[in-house]
Formats: structure tokens, C-alpha cells, sequence
């Protein structure tokens, strides 16, 4: 598809972003004024993203002199920036370099989504009581590495500069906000939380 095809539309950009920010907003349930903030942030992220993706190309714009061609050379395939560097090595071709990033950032869309959708399931399930069980006996966070995994899948689908620039603050905010909510649980629950804390890892699993 064309660059004129493509970019300009503002139907989806609005829509998108509008989805993606509702079931966010829904599976993190963001109640305290740090967890709106870092709501504000990944909202921040989304709305340049999916402007740049269907609206206006900044990056686009920038990188096409530093690359000597024009910014209307990139359509819907050009503008995956990863594949699009990749074909210009000649090491794959351009829709093959598409291909990889569009499966690889798909994945990773699909686990960060499970992750945030079940670990809402189990919190939501377990009330107020301390909830060690399912994705939580391997992490303590799956929601917050969800967002992670999620953040990273766009970077590998669709880097723009500012999404690039978005995406350390946000991932260092959600440790942030791990480590508080660490904080809370532990004031919470004690030394149950503490024998917990001490055997499952915050973000990675172990082997």
C-alpha cells in the first residue's frame, strides 16, 4: 500500500488508540495517583504510536533524508523500519524482513496480553487475600511484564522516535511501581508476603 493509501487515516487512528487504551485502562485498574501517572505515560506511548502509524509519519519525515530518498517511498511495507532496514542490507527481502517482525511482534502481543489479562483474572478472583497461585507462582508482577512485553512488541513493530524516547520511562516506571506495590503487600500481609516475595521473582521466571 501507498504512503498516500496508508498515512491520513484519522478514522483509524482514533479508533485504535481508543481500544487499546480501554482494555489497558481495564485490565490495570490504575487507583492510586503514581499508577494514573504511569496510565498517563502509557497512554502518551499509545497515542504517538498509532498517530505515527496511520496518521502522520514524524519519523518518517526525519529518517527518509538522513536515508537520501523520499518520505513518500515508504508505504505500508517500508514503514515496518526494522524490516525496511534489514532489505537494505540485502540480507532479506523486503516482505521477508516484514514477515519476521510481524510474527515476532504478534507473539509477543499475545503473551503480554495473556499476561495482563490473567493476572487481572487472579487478583480479581482472589478479593482481598494474598494470591500465590497461577502465573503468580512463577512471578509476582505478570501484569507489569506484561505491559513490558507489550511496549517491546511495538518497538520491534513499529519504532518511531518517540515511542523509542517513551519506552525506558515506562518500563522503569512499572518497576517502580512493582517495588511499591511490594511495599503495600508487605505492610499488608506480612511475613506471608515476605516468604513469598523471597521465593518467586518479581519480573522473570526462574528455571
Amino acid at each position: 500500500m501507498s504512503f498516500e493509501k496508508w498515512y491520513g487515516d484519522w478514522t483509524a487512528v482514533f479508533m485504535i488508540t481508543a481500544v487499546f487504551l480501554f482494555f489497558l485502562v481495564f485490565l490495570t485498574r490504575p487507583r492510586k495517583p503514581k499508577e494514573w501517572r504511569g496510565a498517563g505515560l502509557t497512554s502518551a506511548f499509545f497515542i504517538s504510536l498509532f498517530t505515527e502509524m496511520f496518521g502522520i509519519p514524524l519519523t518518517i519525515y526525519v529518517l527518509a533524508p538522513v536515508l537520501g530518498i523520499k518520505p513518500k517511498s515508504f508505504g505500508m511495507y517500508e514503514s515496518h523500519l526494522w524490516a525496511y532496514l534489514l532489505s537494505r542490507t540485502g540480507i532479506i527481502s523486503l516482505k521477508g524482513g516484514v514477515s519476521i517482525v510481524m510474527i515476532l511482534s504478534t507473539g509477543l502481543l499475545i503473551l503480554g496480553f495473556i499476561l495482563l489479562a490473567n493476572g487481572w483474572k487472579k487478583v480479581y478472583r482472589g478479593g482481598s487475600k494474598l494470591v500465590t497461585d497461577g502465573l503468580y507462582a512463577r512471578v509476582r508482577h505478570p501484569q507489569y511484564l506484561g505491559l513490558i512485553v507489550i511496549v517491546i512488541a511495538f518497538l520491534i513493530m513499529w519504532p518511531t522516535i518517540l515511542t523509542v524516547l517513551l519506552a525506558p520511562f515506562l518500563i522503569a516506571g512499572y518497576v517502580l511501581l512493582a517495588r511499591e506495590e511490594d511495599r503495600d503487600l508487605e505492610e499488608k500481609f506480612g511475613d506471608d508476603f515476605k516468604h513469598y516475595r523471597d521465593t518467586v521473582p518479581a519480573f522473570v521466571p526462574s528455571m
